[in-house]
């Protein structure tokens, strides 16, 4: 299982660890400290540091694994170092419990639409309802959300959270095509197991800071609606080769809202151009919504972000 070193890159080390042991602590008492620790890592982020693009996956394998892209940001520019496969989800709870300070764009929801809770009569505070999705099945998750659908008007099957209209997002529900309430389920109880501060949501460890991404958002801006990705071998055509070159080379040139330009080797260029399936290339551009995010106050979020929902960043 791949592991993030404890290097000069990473930031790890003695006091790392220490640090990272007493934000557990908090977190396991639920004090004042713990909150306030947060709060002020919340108001003026790291302008510097490793960041990492997660591409998740609920099901994880050998053949589509998680795929992580580690940089840093200096200025405007930001350098891809390295990318990592995890090919099981233990070995994804794993990473996330190492030590180490980073800020990461994780591709998968962190929160549901607070119509659907509130139907549901569901816990209506984040911690709580995390703590009871995660006792339920995936076949109880898709039944109790297909009921949820069939009791509605053609049109407005799911509910959606308010980040989904600005962010082009599905809505977090969705058990199919894609099955993002399987990633939910599978990914957000091993962020809080692992003692991750999640901004705005969850208090947690302040060297280790998880936002909600979606490559989506930025790939729309970079090359309109052109298909750039399948998992299916047959489907992955020249033209979205092409695709996949043109948006590298807009990250390239800084061709975005975000103000930032990606740094690249020739062979790591030429790497997320050939991986038909897109994930080496989504998970480097959640790296680049993370390193906007580095940049703000609060992440970006805004302040009126719903504490039950989430929000994604650059939304």
């Amino acid at each position: 299982m791949p592991k993030v070193s404890k290097n000069a890159d990473q930031g790890g080390g003695p006091g790392s660890d220490q640090a990272a042991a007493l934000a557990r602590q908090r977190l396991d008492r639920g004090d004042s400290a713990g909150a306030s620790t947060a709060g002020k890592a919340d108001a003026a982020p790291a302008q510097e540091g490793l960041l990492v693009g997660v591409d998740f996956t609920s099901a994880p394998t050998a053949r589509k694994p998680i795929r992580l892209a580690f940089g840093h940001r200096r200025g405007a520019v930001v350098k891809l170092e390295r990318q990592e496969a995890l090919t099981s989800l233990d070995a994804f709870e794993a990473w996330l419990a190492a030590p180490g300070t980073w800020l990461g764009g994780f591709d998968l929801p962190f929160g549901l639409p607070r119509e659907l809770v509130e139907t549901l009569g569901w816990p209506t505070s984040w911690a709580p309802l995390i703590a009871h999705y995660e006792t339920l099945t995936r076949a109880e998750i898709r039944a109790t959300f297909a009921a949820f659908c069939d009791a509605r008007p053609v049109g407005g099957k799911f509910a959606h959270r308010a980040c989904d209209a600005p962010a082009g997002s599905s809505s977090s529900m969705k058990w199919v095509n894609p099955p993002v309430a399987y990633m939910l389920h599978a990914g957000v109880p091993r962020l809080v197991r692992a003692g991750v501060h999640l901004p705005g949501l969850h208090p947690g460890d302040p060297s280790r800071v998880a936002l909600e991404a979606y490559p989506g958002l930025l790939a729309r801006e970079l090359i309109g609606a052109r298909s750039y990705k399948s998992d299916e071998r047959a489907k992955q055509t020249p033209e979205r080769l092409i695709a996949r070159k043109d948006m590298i080379e807009a990250l390239e040139q800084g061709r975005s809202r975000l103000g930032l330009r990606l740094k690249l080797s020739h062979a790591q260029r030429d790497d997320l151009a050939a991986d038909g399936t897109g994930d080496k290339l989504d998970a480097v551009l959640c790296l680049m919504q993370a390193a906007w995010a580095q940049t703000r106050p609060h992440y970006g979020r805004p302040t009126d972000m719903d504490p039950l929902e989430g929000w994604i960043v650059c939304a």
